[in-house]
């Protein structure tokens, strides 16, 4: 099995699971119907194809940005008529940064990859107003399971974000991590994608679990000054 890792940063990001018209929420993290749709729309997929082959995939993320919820007023008019629609209420997700995979075979791994360097739609962070503000694509990691692929990366928050922390030489991070049927209880959510038609749109649930990943190099550290450092040292001679 092999890994296809990305990275979904922008200043506005939106991953839905359950949304009405007048009301957009937003999940704290990506979701797994979001990223497939992704992934669909960079092969050119078109929203009545199959995508049974992706939603089969194990998905999972690492929050390393959480950003911050906002909302906004989204207000529309009836294309046909012109009259003006109700006013909703749209959740995002601004300044968050996080690592997501699929776990899969390697071919079909290979084969996404090429996909996101090369998209034949444009990827969006949700919805088609959140554009990523940096190269999605990661690369493909093999012989490695979802958990340890998510685990190994560097720590790819902002710059800003990891100066707040600078003075933590490591930092303790958090993944969601699509549950297997041996994992016990478990959280769910109406996220694993069934069909993408827009006159039928279809997800079924799926298990999420949470697990902590410790450690994680901060780039921007202090290196911590030794007790007995005497910086008059160097002026006094031999």
């Amino acid at each position: 099995m092999s890994v296809l890792l990305m990275q979904l940063a922008g200043p506005l990001q939106a991953w839905g699971s359950s949304s009405r018209f007048a009301r957009r929420s937003t999940e704290a993290a990506p979701t797994k119907s979001g990223v497939i749709g992704l992934l669909a729309a960079a092969q050119g997929r078109l929203r009545g194809d199959d995508i049974a082959d992706l939603a089969a995939l194990r998905f999972g993320v690492r929050i390393d940005q959480p950003g911050t919820l906002v909302r906004d007023f989204h207000t529309a008019h009836r294309f046909d008529t012109g009259t003006a629609m109700p006013v909703s209420e749209r959740y995002y997700l601004a300044d968050a940064v996080f690592v997501a995979g699929v776990e899969g075979e390697h071919d079909l791994m290979e084969e996404l990859h090429r996909s996101l360097r090369n998209p034949v739609f444009l990827p969006y962070l949700g919805r088609r107003s959140c554009p990523p503000s940096r190269p999605i694509d990661m690369g493909v990691w093999h012989d490695l399971t979802l958990e340890d692929a998510l685990a190994q990366q560097e720590w790819r928050a902002s710059r800003w974000h990891q100066l707040r922390h600078r003075n933590k030489q490591h930092v303790d991070l958090e993944a969601l991590i699509e549950a297997t049927p041996g994992d016990g209880p478990v959280d769910t959510l109406r996220d694993q994608p069934l069909s993408f038609d827009p006159l039928h749109r279809r997800y079924a649930l799926r298990g999420v679990r949470r697990i902590p990943i410790p450690g994680v190099l901060n780039p921007v550290a202090r290196v911590a000054v030794p007790l007995n450092h005497d910086p008059t040292s160097v002026l006094r001679g031999a």
